[in-house]
């Protein structure tokens, strides 16, 4: 009995050890599940309130996909959210993405983003840090039944789906991107 007990108590301490060293390996590696599926479920209502957008997903070298982004701002704003870079369908690492306004603007506001990179070369620009949008650029608003007939410019293609907010705003600024690679 002392030999069942003492495998027993051998059986829960390794299992302990790998659940603990699991763990331990995905906060090191960045590993988000979480963060994943909410990306995951995100593309995927994109695509249905806008279902050209899987053509966009289905050719792309690669995508980066922000399930929630948070802005606010009284005449300077900023935004901030974090999202996951794909690459033929395999997550490569995460993103965070920080905006800064400045102009007439009030409110707060939620959305969703999206960047389809083309080729090779705009993956490459993206995730190595030499990546970011100007005032001039812009992106495609997703609504419900609405049309994704938008053309690549540099290599990306960018759609929002507004989640929830009102923002009000005529300002100038643009988004910067940080890339972490899935260790």
């Amino acid at each position: 009995m002392n030999t069942i007990h003492l495998k027993k108590t051998n059986f829960l301490l390794l299992f302990a050890c790998l659940t603990f060293s699991f763990s331990s390996y995905a906060q090191i590696a960045g590993w988000k599940p979480e963060l994943e599926k909410d990306c995951q479920e995100t593309l995927s209502q994109m695509i249905k309130d806008a279902p050209k957008l899987q053509t966009f997903k289905d050719k792309a070298y690669g995508y980066a996909v922000y399930p929630k982004i948070t802005k606010a701002g009284l005449v300077i704003g900023g935004a901030g959210g974090e999202g996951v870079v794909y690459k033929g369908g395999a997550v490569m690492g995460s993103s965070k993405l920080g905006q800064g306004t400045f102009g007439l603007q009030a409110g707060g506001q939620q959305y969703s983003e999206v960047i389809f990179f083309e080729n090779k070369d705009a993956y490459d620009r993206f995730t190595g840090g030499k990546f970011k949008f100007s005032g001039q650029a812009s992106a495609t608003a997703i609504t419900e039944g609405a049309s994704a007939d938008v053309a690549y410019q540099e290599g990306v293609a960018v759609f929002t789906r507004v989640k929830g907010g009102l923002m009000l705003e005529a300002s100038i600024g643009g988004q910067h991107f940080s890339f972490d690679p899935v260790q």
